[in-house]
């Protein structure tokens, strides 16, 4: 029993160790400590900034009604993507997983989702909610749900106004999330 107790106490004494040298490592270089900690992460980033078909074209917005439900609009359509941005809206989308319309990843999202968002674009919002839109649209950081009005602009515009409408949410919740969706690449 006591060679049991030793042996806990020398696994807690090297885990607390191995802690301190990874929070180390993070101050130091925190681009490396991000990939060092998700390996699956680096691996996304590195096929979706390397492999994408996303374009800000108005002909790729029509395109998003034939593709196959199963294919996926991948990849930034206007700066290439910043790892540490990266993990900051996979993590930081990971609070709207309950509701599946929201993408997980902004830079992997699928058809059949863009196509389901796309169709609430037109809704009309009532007075409450279209003020919440149109603090949306003021506060986020693209001054809207994408930099430009392309088919990023019609599948976040038409997802804001499905959560206000369905999920009451307000406009600083849609600014977080158009944040966090943000798949135009670059940092902040």
């Amino acid at each position: 029993m006591n060679r049991t107790l030793c042996l806990n106490r020398r696994s807690v004494v090297q885990g607390g160790l191995f802690g301190v040298v990874t929070i180390l490592g993070i101050l130091h270089r925190p681009d490396r400590a991000i990939s060092a900690e998700d390996d699956d992460l680096a691996a996304r980033f590195k096929d979706l900034s390397q492999n994408g078909n996303s374009t800000c074209s108005a002909k790729f917005t029509d395109s998003i009604a034939t593709m196959p439900a199963m294919s996926r609009i991948r990849g930034s359509c206007c700066s290439p993507m910043e790892m540490k941005r990266y993990v900051e809206q996979v993590r930081g989308l990971t609070k709207y997983r309950a509701i599946p319309i929201i993408p997980p990843d902004p830079y992997d999202i699928p058809a059949a989702t863009a196509r389901q968002s796309i169709a609430y674009y037109d809704l009309q919002l009532t007075g409450d909610e279209q003020k919440a839109y149109d603090y949306a649209m003021a506060n986020s950081n693209e001054k809207g749900p994408c930099c430009c009005q392309c088919w990023r602009w019609k599948v976040f515009g038409g997802l804001a106004k499905y959560l206000i409408h369905e999920h009451r949410f307000s406009g600083e919740k849609i600014v977080d999330v158009w944040n966090l969706s943000d798949g135009c690449g670059g940092g902040l």
